[in-house]
């Protein structure tokens, strides 16, 4: 048993005996992993809810180690919303642990299993990457609208009609990134990044998708990892890679020093956000702006 489970144990109990209870505001309290659910939650919740969010901008969710802090958020909540399929592969013990005492719910389940990508390696069976399928998107809306409403019935209607003016820009947000992806020459439509998150976006919007790591930032990349994608670059004459804002540069600039020894001018197409949206207050502070600025950012570079 590591220093960190028991750690996290001892918080647990120490903050068993707090409950969790409705705020004095009368708001129900709710924690969320990623921003993205974080999002989701206050577009379906409104004035009806208070979200802590535990994961900020450019943290990486696959990596994450839940602190102390974490765990307290996670016992005064009365419902957890977390994204499920291992992508917080550290945080399972503890939500296995709460999940005994209140809703603790991961909003990928309800997705047919045939619709979600395998992923062959680690502890997951399949890329947790759903939100950049806007309609699986869609889908996790379902799930919290559903589980704000049993918690909190007498709000349901709220909660229905904030989720169906959300699914309402969804679905306009879906048709955008369909119509301009496919703006981009088929022989330039070609996304490559730091690491295996844009399959789900690739399949959606019929873009190749390459990674120099695998569906996990905890995946080591090798020489041979830069030597096929650069010699994968240079043949194709792709002409932009993508850096991520919660990947360090190093892997991507690797590939892109490679090419140009060969004579293959490579540039960085741009930042794009995969596991984690931008700063709070800004356009890509929100799913939606974070998924149309991804979008505006791949057709401006590869067009």
């Amino acid at each position: 048993m590591t220093l960190l489970f028991l750690s996290v144990a001892v918080a647990l109990a120490a903050c068993g005996n707090q409950g969790s209870g409705s705020q004095a505001n009368g708001k129900i309290k709710v924690t969320t992993t990623i921003g993205m659910i974080a999002d989701i939650t206050r577009q379906v919740g409104g004035q009806h809810v208070e979200v802590t969010g535990l994961m900020k901008s450019g943290v990486d969710p696959h990596l994450y180690k839940a602190s102390q802090g974490d765990v307290k958020k996670l016992e005064q909540a009365q419902i957890i919303f977390y994204n499920g399929l291992h992508l917080e592969g550290k945080m399972i013990e503890i939500f296995e642990k709460m999940t005994k005492d209140k809703p603790t719910v991961a909003v990928s389940r309800n997705i047919p299993e045939k619709q979600l990508r395998g992923w062959e390696g680690g502890e997951a069976s399949h890329d947790p990457h759903i939100w950049f399928n806007v309609k699986h998107w869609i889908s996790a809306t379902e799930v919290v609208r559903d589980e704000l409403s049993k918690l909190d019935s007498a709000h349901a209607a709220d909660y229905k009609s904030n989720a169906e003016a959300y699914i309402k820009q969804l679905k306009e947000l879906d048709d955008y990134a369909t119509k301009q992806i496919a703006s981009i020459p088929e022989k330039q439509r070609v996304l490559v990044t730091a690491h295996d998150a844009f399959g789900y976006f690739g399949d959606a919007y019929q873009i190749k998708v390459m990674g120099l790591q695998g569906i996990s930032t905890a995946s080591e990349y090798g020489s041979k990892d830069v030597s096929d994608l650069r010699e994968y670059l240079v043949k194709n004459q792709i002409k932009a890679v993508f850096v991520e804002s919660s990947v360090p540069k190093k892997s991507i600039e690797a590939v892109i020093e490679g090419a140009k020894k060969q004579g293959h001018e490579i540039k960085i197409g741009g930042e794009l956000f995969s596991d984690a949206m931008g700063e709070e207050g800004t356009p890509e502070g929100t799913y939606i702006g974070m998924v149309r600025h991804n979008v505006d950012t791949i057709v401006k570079a590869l067009k």
